[in-house]
């Protein structure tokens, strides 16, 4: 019998553990299951407007040093918990990075920093922290790029996003019409809103696809659908759509649809015009719309970690600055605790004053 190569000559494959597997090996208590299942309830009921708060996503642009997330994540804690009457804080917990060509693609595939792949290290980092935070108190928020990798670590995260690079893949609108938590379709990176708006339609819909069971196996899936899908403007190429107008269009659209009419706005990306120090003027902007009484923006995305802007991540991983991104420049600690108390107390008409919980 001739064989039939399923890959490129030279390709190696290398076997992984099952999700079944990893899930004995780093379980998820009861009690943290049923944490999770409240803060997803959470996170529904701002959604549906069954709650007077915002939901702000705030975190790292990308995790490659889990230390530094954990410290990030006691301090939201810490401030998630002073001003969790009027904001749900959700830790941005990004271990997978989309590339556009060549490039760093996140803890989960490359957790030694060195530009070689160790997924079965990686899968097993990304469950470690995403626990860990979770224990912590801090609900977790990714982005699901890989739809075989998410399975091991979905069952951890109380908010979900489809990226502007997968927003119109058919493979990711299958992928979120099945999972468990609420997931926000991003526009597309030339800002379309059309490709999100067809996401969102296609996930609150049942699919049908190809899949893995937590033992391995490849079978086919049935979904119940997603009824949780929202819009999350990002911004593109050619200009931001934060601004009122841009907002109403997008509202417009949803209704068009007969989509719900609530949507998230992303303070960085095209936005910001990737520039992290603007996202604090886009911030202040739209939090001016959320005060002037528009409910249907329900909250906002912020990148942000321990100490402002960028590195290089080079061969030499011992100059790493700790708490610095290795991907998107994010704003700092002290400046994210400012705007998010300043959103609280704009939240409850109230004058801002400034204050800090940090350690």
């Amino acid at each position: 019998m001739t064989s039939r190569l399923l890959h490129y000559p030279g390709t190696v494959s290398q076997p992984l553990p099952s999700i079944e597997q990893i899930k004995k090996e780093l379980q998820c208590t009861e009690d943290l299951i049923h944490t999770i299942k409240g803060f997803r309830e959470k996170v529904v009921n701002i959604l549906t407007h069954r709650m007077g708060k915002a939901l702000l996503i705030v975190g790292p642009c990308s995790i490659h040093d889990p230390e530094a997330a954990c410290e990030f994540a006691k301090k939201l804690k810490q401030l998630s918990d002073y001003v969790s009457d009027k904001i749900q804080l959700v830790m941005r917990v990004y271990c997978e990075k989309p590339r556009t060509g060549k490039g760093w693609k996140g803890l989960l595939h490359d957790p030694n920093l060195n530009q070689k792949s160790d997924v079965i290290k990686g899968i097993r980092l990304t469950r470690e922290l995403m626990l860990e935070i979770n224990r912590i108190g801090v609900p977790v928020g990714t982005e699901f790029l890989d739809p075989l990798t998410c399975y091991y670590y979905q069952d951890l995260a109380t908010w979900g996003s489809i990226g502007a690079r997968t927003s119109s893949s058919q493979v990711h609108r299958q992928l979120a019409s099945g999972l468990p938590m609420p997931i926000g379709f991003k526009n597309s990176t030339d800002g379309d809103i059309m490709n999100a708006v067809n996401g969102m339609i296609a996930a609150e819909h049942s699919q049908s696809h190809i899949g893995l069971s937590e033992t391995g196996e490849v079978c086919s899936l049935t979904t119940s659908g997603n009824p949780h899908t929202h819009l999350v403007l990002r911004g593109g190429e050619s200009k931001p759509n934060f601004d009122r107008p841009s907002v109403a269009y997008a509202l417009e659209l949803l209704a068009t649809y007969d989509l719900p009419l609530r949507l998230l706005i992303d303070c960085s990306h095209d936005n910001s015009r990737k520039n992290h120090e603007q996202q604090i003027e886009v911030f202040e902007q739209v939090l001016e719309q959320m005060e002037a009484g528009n409910d249907h923006i329900v909250g906002m995305l912020l990148e942000s970690h321990l100490d402002s802007g960028q590195q290089e991540l080079t061969q030499n991983f011992s100059c790493l600055k700790y708490g610095v991104s290795i991907t998107d420049a994010c704003l700092d600690w002290q400046t994210t605790e400012s705007l998010i108390l300043k959103a609280h107390a704009a939240l409850q008409n109230q004058n801002y004053e400034v204050k800090s919980f940090s350690n």
